[in-house]
């Protein structure tokens, strides 16, 4: 405890108060588990972006400009920066985010917004660098500019990968050619290194370009699994879910959803197209999505949460043992609480969600935009039963040799309910393992540096985790 509370002062990061339970607006149950509704924040003005931050604050955009910090535990939103040269019209505007990993040493914020430039509206990506003594964000500096944009069709979500790349979507513009145009920066996504310049292994040498032919990315995550995925917003018809593979194309706009026509099929040949995992006709609006694995909702382990615009779903999409594959997919509900935008998880598990009635495309509620969050009240994750059980099998969880060195063998007591990952001390993930029925994997640590990792999996939706020493 002496530790955590040196660090918070330190890094002038200030620890959330105790959490208040706030009235319940409604009461779901997925399975056996009873989820309650809440409202921790509301009079906001189409939030954008969502993040959890290090600081276990909540990071929020936006879109008319404003940056801020929101206490999860009282809803107190605490401004950080309004970006002067936003310009919010149509769609455009504020928009993804992404905090640096290393952020106590590296307090760096990536934004993405729209502005305007000799009367046309365009995009940027821009790091800011964080004061937590002063509560604010300063030092901008532009990592990639000049991006042709118009009020609709910008995207744009941030993603930062454990190799320290961060990725950048981008929609067409409404120019639909240059989805498919290699030298185009519109309709993709863009892979950086994090002071923007090109990462040497990306699929093209000397191209930002990790994707291309995209319409309008809405969302993107990556799970613990490693893959990456993106919802994505269709013209009249297949909005898409997309599992993102380097140097993929997306089909967008010779192919619609799935490669089911026959100029559809021809071109998806030709053009190494990865269809959608899922599409959805009439189109819902997809937006935000995010990755659920915590045992605070155990049904959902394994499983993508997405939230849309239209049709105001928060819809669970379970995934395959694989992760390749959508196995079924519902929803909570539908258009209860009007149209919805970002979407997060916190350690904890809860689910952080956002409104976005104020867009210009719905009529707004008195307490409208809001901050919302679902969460199991019955979960505790620092519960002796919790905290017996996690005990009890992570040492059935055995890892030979121990320290090890070129390899290590890992056995569980029963087949693992996701995959094997092995991280490093900083938490960076360092390898996946498939675990498809199967309690027993070897790691190969002949590219792993000396160091002290943590292997983790889940077994009966419970996190479990064993030190390893690699020598």
């Amino acid at each position: 405890m002496k530790r955590t509370a040196t660090f918070l002062l330190i890094a002038g990061l200030s620890a959330p108060a105790v959490a208040q339970q706030n009235p319940a607006l409604a009461t779901y149950t997925v399975g056996t588990t009873t989820l309650t509704l809440s409202a921790v924040a509301n009079n906001l003005d189409t939030p954008w972006e969502l993040l959890w931050g290090p600081d276990n604050f909540l990071w929020m955009t936006e879109r008319g400009g404003r940056i801020s910090r929101v206490n999860p535990n009282t809803g107190q939103v605490l401004p950080l920066l309004t970006v002067a040269d936003v310009t919010e019209t149509g769609e455009s505007g504020l928009l993804g985010m992404a905090l640096h990993p290393d952020f106590t040493a590296s307090p760096f914020v990536y934004i993405v917004y729209n502005y305007t430039d000799g009367g046309l509206l365009k995009e940027k990506l821009v790091r800011y660098t964080y004061s937590a003594t002063a509560g604010t964000l300063g030092s901008p500096l532009v990592l990639l500019g000049n991006i042709p944009a118009v009020t609709t069709h910008s995207g744009s979500r941030l993603l930062i990968l454990p190799d320290r790349t961060l990725l950048m979507t981008t929609g067409d513009a409404q120019q639909q050619p240059e989805a498919q145009n290699p030298a185009s920066l519109n309709g993709k996504i863009l892979r950086l290194n994090l002071d923007g310049t090109v990462p040497t292994d990306n699929p093209t040498p000397g191209s930002l370009v990790y994707t291309l032919g995209h319409r309008n990315p809405q969302g993107l995550v990556r799970a613990t699994s490693g893959r990456l995925y993106s919802s994505e917003h269709g013209p009249n018809n297949d909005d898409e879910v997309n599992l993102i593979e380097p140097g993929r194309n997306y089909g967008w706009p010779n192919v619609e959803g799935f490669c089911n026509l026959p100029a559809e099929q021809a071109f998806c040949t030709a053009n190494n197209v990865r269809p959608p995992l899922v599409a959805y006709t009439p189109t819902i609006a997809v937006a935000g999505i995010t990755a659920y694995n915590s045992p605070a909702i155990p049904q959902w382990a394994n499983s993508l949460l997405m939230v849309s615009l239209k049709a105001g779903k928060l819809t669970n999409l379970q995934l395959n043992a694989a992760g390749d594959q959508v196995a079924s997919q519902s929803d909570l509900w539908t258009g209860t609480y009007g149209r919805l935008r970002a979407i997060c998880v916190s350690p904890q598990g809860k689910v952080y969600l956002t409104t976005s009635n104020r867009d210009g495309r719905a009529t707004p509620g008195a307490t409208d935009d809001r901050l919302l969050v679902l969460e199991n009240r019955a979960f505790a994750p620092n519960s002796t039963r919790n905290a017996s059980t996690r005990n009890a099998q992570s040492a059935a969880l055995s890892v030979w040799p121990n320290p090890a060195a070129q390899t290590a063998t890992v056995r569980l007591p029963a087949p693992a309910s996701a995959p094997l990952t092995l991280h490093d001390a900083l938490g960076r993930l360092t390898q996946t393992v498939p675990m498809t029925g199967r309690a027993e994997a070897r790691l190969d640590l002949r590219r792993v540096a000396p160091g002290l990792y943590t292997i983790r999996t889940t077994l009966d939706g419970t996190p479990v985790q064993r030190k390893l020493m690699v020598e």
